[in-house]
Parts: C-alpha cells; structure tokens; sequence
C-alpha cells in the first residue's frame, strides 16, 4: 500500500521534471492528489510528462523554462499561483553535470554552466518560491542536492562548488523562514540510474555501483520517496537538513 503524503490538492512547483527524478517526482506528486508545475528546458520532454499525467488522471501544466534566467523561474511560479491560486511547495531539480576535468582543464563554460544552472537556478527560484510560499501561509521547499554536496570527488571541482552550494543556501533559507512555516531541506542522492547517469557512463550501472557500500545505484523512486516525505506534512519539524539519500556514501 502507497504511503499517504497528505498530498491532496496541494499545488507543487518542479524544475527540471522533463525526465530523470524531476519526472519520477512530478509524477508521484499527481499520483498523491497535487497539482504539477513542470519547468523544463526541453519543452518536448515537460509537455510529455504532463501528458503521462493526464492520461492518468492527474493535474498538471508545463512552462519552458531555463532556470538560469530569473524571469523565467519568477514566471513558473506565477504560473501556479495564477492557475491554481496558491503555492504549496516546489522540487527544484534542475541540473547539470559536464565531462571530468582537473580544474586547470576545465572549459570556462563548464565553469560558468554548472554554477549558473546548479546553484543559480535554485537560488533564483527559491526567491520567487518563498514570496509566493509567504502568501499561500507557508510550504515545503526540497532542493536537490548530490551526495557531492556533502563530500568530494576529484575532477568535480564546479560540480562539487554547485552542490555544495545548493546545501548551505538551503540551510540558510531554512533559518531565513522557520518561523514563517517554509521549510526547506535538501536531499543528497548517491548515483542513481537516470538518462543523465547513463549519458556519463554509457549506461553502465556498475560503474559506480562498487564506490557505493550497499553495493548498487539507486533507482529514481528511491529519491522520490523521500523527496515526497520532506514536501509532506510527515516532515513538519525537519527542515535545514541535508538528507542523504545514497547508499551509505556519506557514512565513509
């Protein structure tokens, strides 16, 4: 039996859902009675994901969006308050990841995309999040994070900047808003089988299946129950965590 998140006719934003964990999300969002806000970049891939909801009798609606520019991030969330009037919380799940570099080989636009898309991206749509949370009367805000939030990997340098990032601007905003009844919370997964995990190793699960102590990757539904817990009122008093979702990586 499904867990009840106590989901119902709540309204959640969600960045990158076109694939990956933000459409397993989206998905398990619509499945618990919300109503979805698809951002992504590849309109193809947000609009496909709505219609999977549809088709299953969900509530969903899709907006391109590049998180990197903040009128976009400002008009997704409008977007959901205009559409459903009110915001209940939001998956900001956009990323990237680009080849490994040691730092001095690392492209400038390497440099500049991760930062501008990781880390960037979130701040400017929790700007916009919390305005729009502070008039619904409060929400869950959950920042996708890695487990390269929390620790290094050598030849990561920007990516390892990014996550790091996301996970003390998280922590901050928790503090910004705890007595305003926003939460906000990070989760940290370990390498988990997505089309952006199999772009980086050919689709190979055992990569890094061996640097992982339970000795596999994750699958998406294994971020998105947790993922779902801390956007629920099953979380009420966690917020300004970093919750590790990997395997037992960070227990190295």
């Amino acid at each position: 039996m499904s867990p009840d998140y106590q989901l119902q006719d709540k309204v959640y934003v969600v960045t990158g859902g076109g694939s990956g964990m933000g459409r397993d999300v989206s998905l398990a969002l619509a499945g618990a009675g919300a109503k979805v806000v698809i951002g992504n970049r590849s309109p193809a891939a947000g609009a496909a994901v709505v219609e999977e909801i549809r088709a299953l009798g969900g509530e969903a609606r899709f907006l391109a969006t590049d998180v990197t520019q903040p009128a976009d991030c400002a008009a997704l969330v409008a977007l959901a308050v205009e559409r459903y009037g009110r915001l209940d919380g939001a998956f900001n799940n956009a990323g990237l990841q680009r080849d490994f570099h040691d730092l001095h080989d690392t492209p400038l636009e390497d440099l500049s995309d991760i930062i501008d898309i990781n880390l960037k991206g979130v701040l400017y749509m929790m700007k916009y999040e919390t305005a729009a949370l502070l008039q619904s009367g409060g929400g869950s805000i959950v920042n996708n994070a890695s487990i390269f939030g929390l620790k290094a990997m050598p030849q990561t340098a920007n990516y390892v900047a990014s996550k790091h990032g996301i996970v003390g601007a998280t922590r901050a905003a928790a503090l910004d808003y705890a007595q305003r009844a926003i939460r906000v919370n990070a989760v940290c997964p370990g390498p988990v089988k997505t089309p952006s995990y199999d772009r980086v190793t050919g689709g190979d699960e055992e990569m890094y299946a061996g640097g992982v102590p339970m000795h596999r990757i994750a699958r998406p539904h294994e971020i998105t129950a947790a993922v779902l817990w801390l956007l629920s009122p099953l979380s009420s008093y966690v917020t300004g965590t970093a919750l590790s979702v990997d395997g037992g990586m960070s227990a190295e």
